[in-house]
């Protein structure tokens, strides 16, 4: 199940997603960094429920503390995207290549493309020394 998917409400999504963006936050730093926030103490509430869930971990700094997400940011992408990758296009990553290189509304750079295009050989390569 994604981090970033299925099982958190939209409060709970954007502050797992400022605690990975910040690397650790107090629930004040949260709070200051939400749209449209809730009380502070909803925050500390959900920051709880959070850590309940297993999804943020804390550590106490004097009288406060201090949240961490419990998935790295790199972990939680993937989780993300193989989720919309699995929901969207059936499992389908040249699905999803597709949808971005189609169609005139295509906002991908020549540079962007090279680097994509290099990335595939570097697969092609580890998956040949592989065999």
């Amino acid at each position: 199940m994604s981090l970033l998917g299925r099982g958190l409400s939209r409060r709970e999504r954007e502050m797992v997603e400022i605690l990975h963006r910040l690397g650790r936050a107090t629930a004040a730093e949260v709070h200051e960094q939400m749209e449209d926030a809730p009380t502070y103490s909803a925050v500390r509430a959900t920051l709880r429920i959070l850590e309940e869930k297993g999804h943020v971990l804390h550590v106490q700094d004097g009288k406060r503390f201090v949240y961490e997400p419990a998935i790295a940011k790199q972990d939680a992408a993937k989780s993300a995207l193989d989720q919309l990758v699995t929901t969207f296009f059936g499992g389908s990553l040249e699905g999803v290549v597709r949808t971005f290189l189609s169609g005139e509304e295509s906002n991908i750079q020549a540079d962007e493309l090279d680097r994509l295009s290099a990335l595939i050989e570097e697969a092609k390569q580890k998956e040949n020394a592989a065999k």
